[in-house]
């Protein structure tokens, strides 16, 4: 579905991405570790063009979208749901769905359909989809920025650091639900995330980024017995 080859991206003058390749397929869960500054967020806003690589390609269903600029992409089918939440804080739960679906032409009946499909996956949302975005508990607030996202009716979702100051029993449930926009909507999912146990369990396969750069690679199930994983990330 998606092929990130050989990319090289910067902040200025200083290489962000040093000739990353990456791949996602149909159906898959992907999950991308490595610690504070390895480069796993620039990867995923280089995909979305959010920042443009100086090399390299970026390639979805066979075509080139390296650049593109982002409302485009978003409209192809790739949705990103950053670090954060990045909420619009001080409009209303219904209208930060709104804004999730601002990028395709949907008819007053469609979009009303995906309301009722992330209440229903959201019920907390449904609860308060009059209220200010800004006043929702952090876990409510990623729940509808994976709401929000999920309105473009996406391809493939990538979540940057969606466990990041959240309780462990939120975790839990975002984990759940990004699992079923898996298993149950077809979505193919990238996951970024420094919990690097909750990542290696809820994904098919992994990436391993350092300094970056993609260091290893392989099926989640064998990455999560590697001894090198397990020391470096795991605490084992």
């Amino acid at each position: 579905m998606l092929q990130v080859d050989n990319i090289v991206t910067y902040y200025g003058n200083a290489c962000a991405l040093h000739g990353v390749s990456f791949r996602i397929e149909e159906n898959e869960i992907v999950s991308i570790i490595g610690a504070n500054g390895a480069g796993k967020s620039t990867l995923m806003k280089s995909i979305m063009g959010v920042v443009r690589p100086r090399s390299g390609a970026i390639t979805y269903q066979g075509e080139n979208i390296t650049n593109l600029p982002t409302h485009k992409i978003v409209g192809k089918g790739i949705v990103y749901v950053p670090e954060g939440r990045d909420v619009f804080a001080t409009v209303s739960v219904q209208d930060n769905l709104e804004m999730g679906a601002y990028s395709r032409k949907f008819s007053q009946k469609e979009l009303n359909g995906l309301y009722e499909e992330m209440y229903t996956m959201f019920p907390r949302l449904k609860e308060r989809r009059k209220q200010m975005a800004g006043t929702l508990s952090g876990g409510e607030q990623q729940m509808l920025a994976i709401a929000r996202g999920l309105m473009s009716k996406p391809e493939i979702i990538m979540f940057d650091e969606p466990s990041l100051g959240l309780a462990p029993i939120i975790v839990d449930e975002v984990f759940d639900r990004i699992k079923y926009i898996n298993q149950e909507l077809g979505i193919s999912v990238v996951l970024v995330e420094q919990n690097a146990y909750m990542a290696l369990t809820a994904s098919n396969r992994c990436y391993v980024m350092e300094n970056g750069k993609i260091t290893k690679e392989g099926k989640s199930s064998d990455l999560i017995s590697d001894d090198s994983i397990k020391e470096a990330y795991l605490g084992m």
